[in-house]
C-alpha cells in the first residue's frame, strides 16, 4: 500500500504510467492538483476516486495532454510526456481517451464513429469488423448514436478508443449518466472487454462501489493530493484517516486505548492492524469497526460477553440490511451500524447483543 507524497522517490519501468509530484492550476485561483503522484502498472485497471471538484478530470486531462503541467512529471515508461519542459502532444502519447458522454459523432454511424481517427489504410483492415465483434455490436453496425442505448452507446466510444490501438485508456466517468439497473451490467461489460485487451486503464469515478469493484488499485483524490493508492481490501480495511474511512463506506469510529498491540474500546479488546506509520507511544486515539465486523443477535440469544442494544431503525436491502443499534448506555448516545444477512434483518425495537470482531485499524 502506498499513501500519498511516496510516489516522488519512485523510478518508472518500462511501461507503467506515472504521475510525479504534479502541480495543475487555472489562473483563476488556486491550484487544483497539488504534487499528484500516481502509478498505473502496465495491464492493470486503476480507479482515481474522489468526490466532485478534487480535480480528477484535471488529472485525466494532463496524462492525456489536453493540459500543461505546471510542475511535476508524467511518463510512460522512461518516456517524458511533459515536465514542463518536454511536451508530447496528445495524438503522439499513444493515449485513448473516453470522455464522460461518450461524445460520439450524431451523423455518423456505429462502424464510421468507430473508424473515425484511422488511416485510409487501417480502415481497409479488419480493425473495425474486430471491435464491433469485441463489443457486440455487429448487428448495429449501420444505427446512428441516438438509435443506441446508453449502454450500447459507451461500447461504441470505447470501440474507437481502442482502434488506435492506445497504450493507455482513459475513462472520464465513463457509467455516470447511465441508469442504475444498466450501470452494473455495462461497467462489467467493459471491465471484462478492458481485461480481454490488456488494457492499461486509468477511470475516474466518484462512485465508491465503482471503484472498489472494478479496479485493481484504488488512488483517492481529497483536494487535489492522492491521500492514499491501494488494493481495494487495503483501502477498505485500512483507510489512513477517517474521513477516508467514512467516504469509503459506513463505518463506526470508535474511541479507544492502545496497549500492546491492542485497542481498548466500548465493544470490548481488539486486535490493531499493524501500522508502521503510527507513533509506537501512541495511547489513545479513534479506530474503525465496519459494519460487518459486528455479530448481533436477539437479546435471548445473547452473545457471551456482549453489549446489549437496541435496534433502533433497520435497512433492508434484500441481500443484506444495515442496522441503526443504540447501546444500553447511561448517556444512551451511541449508536453502532452493524450489516447483517437479509434473514437476519432485525425490526426496529428489538433488543439485541452484540460484540465485535477485530482487526482493527486506527484511523486519529
Amino acid at each position: 500500500m502506498s499513501s500519498a507524497g511516496e510516489g516522488a522517490a519512485l523510478q518508472p519501468s518500462d511501461s507503467d504510467l506515472w504521475v510525479l509530484d504534479l502541480w495543475k492550476g487555472y489562473a483563476s485561483g488556486q491550484p487544483v492538483l497539488r504534487g499528484v503522484n500516481l502509478n498505473v502498472p502496465a495491464g492493470s485497471l486503476v480507479a482515481v476516486l474522489g468526490l466532485s471538484g478534487c480535480g480528477k478530470t484535471t488529472l485525466l486531462r494532463a496524462i492525456a495532454g489536453f493540459e500543461r503541467v505546471q510542475r511535476g512529471r508524467i511518463a510512460l515508461g522512461t518516456q517524458t510526456l511533459d515536465d514542463g519542459r518536454v511536451y508530447v502532444p496528445p495524438e503522439r502519447r499513444g493515449i485513448g481517451y473516453v470522455p464522460q458522454e461518450g461524445a460520439l459523432f450524431p451523423n455518423l454511424s456505429v462502424r464510421a464513429n468507430i473508424a473515425f481517427g484511422l488511416s485510409r489504410a487501417q480502415r481497409r483492415t479488419s480493425v473495425v469488423d474486430e471491435l464491433l465483434e469485441l463489443v457486440g455490436l455487429v448487428p448495429l453496425a449501420r444505427r446512428y448514436p441516438h438509435q443506441l442505448s446508453g449502454g450500447e452507446q459507451q461500447r461504441v466510444a470505447l470501440a474507437r478508443a481502442l482502434a488506435r490501438r492506445p497504450e493507455v485508456l482513459l475513462l472520464d466517468e465513463p457509467f455516470s449518466s447511465l441508469d442504475a439497473s444498466l450501470r452494473a451490467t455495462v461497467r462489467e461489460e467493459v471491465s471484462a472487454l478492458l481485461r480481454s485487451q490488456g488494457a492499461t486503464t486509468v477511470l475516474v469515478t466518484h462512485d465508491q462501489e465503482e471503484a472498489l469493484s472494478l479496479a485493481d488499485t484504488v488512488a483517492v483524490l481529497r483536494d487535489g493530493v492522492i491521500v492514499q493508492q491501494g488494493t481495494p481490501a487495503e483501502l477498505y480495511s485500512t483507510p489512513v484517516d477517517a474521513p477516508l474511512a467514512s467516504f469509503l463506506g459506513a463505518a463506526n469510529l470508535i474511541e479507544a486505548r492502545f496497549d500492546g498491540g491492542w485497542a481498548h474500546t466500548v465493544l470490548g479488546q481488539l486486535q490493531l492492524n499493524p501500522d508502521p506509520t503510527r507513533a509506537p507511544g501512541l495511547t489513545h486515539g479513534v479506530v474503525i469497526v465496519r459494519p460487518e465486523q459486528l455479530e448481533v443477535r436477539p437479546r435471548e440469544d445473547s452473545i457471551a460477553n456482549g453489549l446489549a442494544g437496541e435496534v433502533e431503525q433497520c435497512r433492508y436491502y434484500g441481500h443484506d440490511a444495515l442496522l441503526h443499534i443504540r447501546l444500553d448506555a447511561p448517556d444512551g448516545k451511541q449508536v453502532l451500524l452493524a450489516r447483517v444477512g437479509g434473514k437476519q434483518a432485525l425490526p426496529a425495537g428489538t433488543p439485541v447483543s452484540l460484540a465485535a470482531h477485530g482487526p482493527v485499524t486506527i484511523v486519529e
